[in-house]
């Protein structure tokens, strides 16, 4: 006696054959090929059979090509969640500078290579213009302010906001005079910008500039500008002071 081929399967405790209709048909036609008589029978039940295979198969493709497709846009649409989450640990909200982290690592990084400029800078008297004029009007101010430092910069240099009002620039390769004529340019763009409405006060900066050697710390480079930065709020404000 023959067993089909699912039973035999079953009864091992083997995995069922999800084709034993088709090899059961298939072994039928080939029997019926091998004898006499007429096969018309035998053939059409391997046509039906494997008419059947051919639609489940296609189903099948049809569904891992779908499955394929959702994996892919989820897969893009992970990406996509990634930089934004890099984009915005690294980067400031308002203005889309870097934030204080991010220029930390770029300055470090640059300092392993380069001799650097770290220009440091306050808006002067900022909170007379936010108590004047408003927080949206103070954050226009800081908006024009880094697109001021931006520009000059000309994608040379890390801009980076690094606090309400302070703003920071590393420059790799820079001398400590093309440091210096950095600061004075960066100074004099800010004086001349053009403020948006309400604003009807100049609004100028004090900027700090120091020159590191390479394999020189960010902190020592940090404290070095930041002591110049305080040092033009001491000589009246709307100027650069280089650290010795």
């Amino acid at each position: 006696m023959t067993v089909p081929v699912a039973a035999s399967c079953a009864a091992a405790g083997a995995q069922p054959d999800l084709f034993a209709a088709e090899q059961l048909a298939l072994d039928q036609a080939r029997s019926a090929a091998a004898g006499p008589g007429d096969h018309a029978g035998a053939l059409r039940e391997l046509v039906a059979h494997y008419e059947r295979l051919l639609r489940e198969s296609r189903r099948l493709v049809q569904r891992s090509d779908r499955a394929e497709r959702q994996m892919n846009q989820l897969n893009a649409r992970l990406q996509e969640l990634t930089r934004q989450l890099e984009y915005r640990a690294s980067h400031d909200p308002l203005t889309g500078a870097l934030n204080r982290g991010a220029v930390i690592e770029h300055a470090r990084s640059c300092l392993l290579l380069h001799d650097i400029v770290l220009v440091v800078l306050d808006i002067d008297f900022f909170k007379q213009v936010n108590d004047s004029f408003g927080h949206p009007a103070g954050d226009a101010v800081i908006q024009t302010v880094v697109a001021c430092l931006t520009a000059l910069a000309d994608g040379q240099a890390y801009i980076g906001r690094v606090g309400g009002e302070e703003f920071s620039v590393v420059w790799p390769g820079l001398s400590p005079d093309a440091g210096r004529a950095l600061g004075e340019r960066l100074r004099q763009a800010i004086a001349g910008a053009t403020w948006p409405a309400p604003i009807t006060v100049a609004v100028t900066a004090s900027v700090g500039v120091s020159w590191s050697a390479r394999g020189s710390t960010f902190e020592q480079a940090y404290s070095r500008a930041d002591q110049a930065l305080y040092c033009a709020k001491r000589s009246g404000r709307n100027c650069v002071r280089m650290a010795d």
